[in-house]
């Protein structure tokens, strides 16, 4: 498989593609991978810009308590709730998509709310005795035939950090969202996972060479 090329994109360059400006991640590289492919790019928090996009995506770093306090603290909750075009989130963003994250950072036990935009909590992993965090390349297993994961071949690496996952799960019947990809590192987990509009990947793809940017392209022909 070849690299998307701008040539391939050119056409969809009129698309608003905007990333939503959390103060919690840093943007650059998921920046430059969109715009290697041909797309303009804005990053915002202002609601005109983000409720008029075509395309939004919703990166994370950190813990989910400092980003669900810096998403607060920007009047960011409704706001993502009221997207009603495709929407990934990538690592934390798309763990802030669950109810709930055991991920509290210096803030004791606590469960930390999310966004509650699918119907699954975010747990630490059960590594059975691998190291912590799930750090470097690893495969995933999409579902048949979805369309994120179009032209990316079976056995694919994509590079994962992260310590906490969604586990496996399917409330698609009660509008809840579902898995669509799963990685096992210890047991299985939630490597990709979709509700409506609204799409999470727990790897990088921006860091993920030719298989990230086929699944970025993906998403921006959604």
């Amino acid at each position: 498989m070849t690299a998307p090329s701008i040539a391939n994109t050119i056409t969809n360059t009129k698309q608003r593609v905007v990333i939503i400006d959390t103060g919690c991640a840093n943007v650059s590289s998921v920046r430059f991978a969109i715009e290697r492919l041909g797309y303009q790019v804005q990053i915002s928090k202002d609601p005109q810009v983000v409720l008029t996009a075509d395309k939004l995506f919703l990166p994370g770093v950190g813990t989910a308590s400092e980003a669900m306090h810096n998403i607060e603290q920007r009047d960011l909750v409704s706001l993502v709730k009221q997207v009603t075009k495709p929407l990934l989130g990538i690592c934390l963003g798309m763990q802030l998509l669950g109810k709930e994250s055991q991920e509290h950072g210096q803030n004791g036990n606590d469960i930390i709310p999310c966004l509650a935009l699918c119907d699954t909590s975010v747990e630490k992993i059960q590594a059975e005795g691998l190291p912590l965090p799930h750090m470097g390349w690893n495969t995933i297993t999409p579902e048949d035939n979805h369309p994120l994961f179009k032209d990316i071949p079976a056995g694919s690496y994509f590079y994962f950090v992260h310590s906490y996952a969604m586990p496996v799960f399917d409330h698609r019947d009660n509008q809840g969202g579902a898995t669509i990809a799963t990685t096992e590192y210890g047991q299985p987990f939630t490597a990709a996972v979709q509700n409506g509009n609204y799409y999470g990947v727990q790897f990088h793809p921006e860091r993920s060479s030719k298989a990230g940017a086929q699944l970025i392209k993906n998403f921006l022909e959604l």
